[in-house]
């Protein structure tokens, strides 16, 4: 079956001002995927008339869908539709089913129709009128030279009404499409690149109609498997056979499969234990803790954080030794074990993580730079701690602090600590 393929164009200034995010393209490269249409490109235009016409023209030669969002209002700078008449060649024609539905969203709205609001049901003559429940910009369809061009308003919610009621049931109709399946495996503790040498062999021998992308984030790397065939049924067990080869070689990093988090993970794994979990932080300011309570019935395990910034909060609310402060510092490991046991003594619970460190920009010395980190982890059996050395970035190294804790914990209650 051939693949078909997609691409999207998002046209306007203020994309790429920056005034405004783009998360039209993202909502709909989910959909189209969800179909087994795979987007090959994504592209950005500003308002000008020649990089328009450029853009629809690259990307016909190069898709089987080129899917069209903004430029579809009533003013002087929305250029989409005079430029989809010119790529074509044919004039713009007054739609009456167009104009009757302008009509009737005004006065349904109580406001008065001016020219140019009259203008926008002047549609390209050789279009089809996909219908904007939500607004007075019609979107358009065009069946042109085999490829289909689909043009709807940069307004989230007027988009998504679209391609929802309109365009995904026609592109149905148009292709005969393949079914493509998605498989994530999550892992943590592991770079990328230390990922990959492990499981080289194994990617090396995937079948051809599987393949494997890498997407790191921090601290994390998803391993995505992507089939691609007719039988969604058979996709799913061609994956799973694979996911279940590569296992043996990274079963220790591997916290859970698509779309569950890390903190999710480790709740569930709390949870399942009876156990419970409370957190002492410094550096991280309480980002673990809400990372933790993200997590719907997190109140079935976690009891709560100190957020001990200060050594004089420290010493009162955790009971670490002045002594251990001055000899060694906040920033070490005596001083986060002591946080960690002093939390879990404090509230009562199995298991506490704690965290201290130079979160940065300022704040280093020679011994201690920016980007160093100590975190924690109390239970039973004692107490373990490590070192991190991140970066110099603030929100990093407290993003990365938090999954690093999470993970430790993970190990921990997995025996592979």
């Amino acid at each position: 079956m051939q693949q078909i393929k997609a691409e999207v164009l998002t046209i306007g200034d203020e994309i790429l001002y920056g005034q405004i995010l783009d998360t039209n393209t993202q909502w709909m490269s989910t959909r189209l995927d969800a179909a087994g249409i795979r987007v090959v490109r994504r592209s950005t235009i500003g308002d000008n008339r020649e990089d328009i016409l450029k853009a629809l023209a690259d990307a016909e030669n190069r898709a089987d869908i080129v899917l069209i969002t903004g430029g579809l209002g009533p003013t002087s700078d929305d250029l989409t539709k005079p430029c989809l008449a010119a790529y074509f060649g044919v004039p713009l024609k007054m739609h009456e089913e167009a104009l009757q539905h302008i009509t009737d969203l005004f006065t349904r709205r109580g406001r008065e129709m001016t020219p140019l609001n009259m203008a926008q049901a002047e549609l390209p003559a050789n279009c089809t009128m996909l219908m904007n429940e939500n607004g007075s910009a019609p979107g358009m369809w065009f069946d042109e030279r085999g490829t289909v061009f689909i043009s709807m308003p940069g307004v989230p919610f007027e988009m998504k009404a679209i391609m929802k009621n309109e365009v995904m049931p026609r592109l149905r109709e148009r292709f005969e499409l393949p079914v493509i399946y998605h498989k994530l495996i999550r892992t943590a503790g592991i770079g990328e690149s230390w990922l990959a040498d492990k499981i080289k062999d194994w990617e090396d021998n995937l079948p051809p109609h599987i393949r494997l992308a890498y997407l790191p984030s921090l601290g994390m790397v998803r391993l995505r498997l992507t089939a691609t065939g007719t039988s969604r049924t058979h996709l799913e067990s061609d994956v799973q056979e694979q996911a279940d080869k590569v296992m043996p070689l990274i079963e220790k990093y591997v916290y859970g499969y698509d779309e569950i988090s890390l903190e999710e993970a480790v709740g569930n794994m709390l949870r399942e234990a009876g156990k419970t979990l409370a957190t002492a932080e410094s550096c991280s300011g309480g980002y673990l803790a809400h990372q933790i309570t993200r997590v719907p019935g997190s109140s079935d395990y976690f009891q709560g954080s100190i957020i001990s910034y200060s050594n004089t909060v420290k010493m009162a609310s955790l009971e670490v030794d002045e002594e251990t402060l001055k000899t060694h510092g906040a920033v070490s490991e005596p001083v986060v074990k002591q946080m960690a046991e002093g939390a879990r003594k404090k509230m009562g619970t199995d298991y506490a993580l704690a965290t201290s460190g130079v979160a940065g920009p300022g704040g280093g010395t020679d011994e201690k730079p920016v980007g160093t980190i100590w975190i924690a982890c109390a239970d039973s059996k004692g107490t373990i701690a490590k070192k991190l050395q991140l970066t110099t970035d603030r929100i990093v190294n407290i993003q990365y602090t938090a999954v690093a804790a999470l993970n430790m914990l993970r190990l921990r209650m997995s025996g592979n600590d």
